[in-house]
């Protein structure tokens, strides 16, 4: 296993030497969205809209923070379950999203689209948003503010800790 420091910038280059059980600090701008998001997502994209951002290379983390406390960027900020976005990812991972954060297993259908798109799938710790949350350095709310803690955030990540869960070429730490 090896350990990388990734910005958001260099993952479509750096996502084919990338293996399943490698760790990655990644820095950059990271955007969160959750199933209602994912949901409106797909209806920009059917309707013919623009999206609130650039799929082109975006990473898309699967958490809905909890408000900040004082003096803090952003509340707990842990993975959601990853599988409740697998409707929506393939269409997405095919018009240009890199790479998801999440926790837990995929579809078949989304690991090919890992696959055919060379792009990562990325797992952060369960249980630790806290922890996570210290990691962010840039928090802001550009769409769906009506969502809530699910509305579409940009962040900054800073070295933030992750485990490849599938890599492009099929590996997975999932597979039995």
């Amino acid at each position: 296993m090896a350990e990388y420091r990734l910005t958001t910038a260099q993952l479509r280059e750096a996502a084919p030497t990338l293996r399943a059980g490698d760790r990655v600090l990644l820095s950059g701008t990271v955007y969160t969205a959750r199933d209602a998001a994912h949901k409106r997502l797909l209806g920009l994209l059917e309707q013919g809209e623009p999206l609130p951002f650039d799929l082109k290379d975006a990473a898309i983390y699967y958490a809905g923070p909890t408000p900040s406390a004082p003096g803090r960027v952003i509340g707990s900020c842990g993975p959601t379950t990853s599988s409740r976005m697998d409707p929506y990812a393939p269409t997405l991972l095919d018009r240009g999203l890199v790479a998801m954060i999440g926790k837990g297993p995929r579809s078949q259908a989304v690991c090919e689209a890992i696959g055919r798109n060379g792009a990562v799938y990325l797992c952060a710790v369960g249980g630790a948003g806290a922890l996570a949350a210290k990691c962010i350095t840039a928090s802001e709310v550009i769409a769906f503010d009506d969502l809530g803690c699910e509305s579409v955030k940009r962040l900054c990540f800073q070295e933030f800790p992750l485990i490849v869960g599938i890599d492009c070429h099929g590996g997975s730490v999932f597979a039995g």
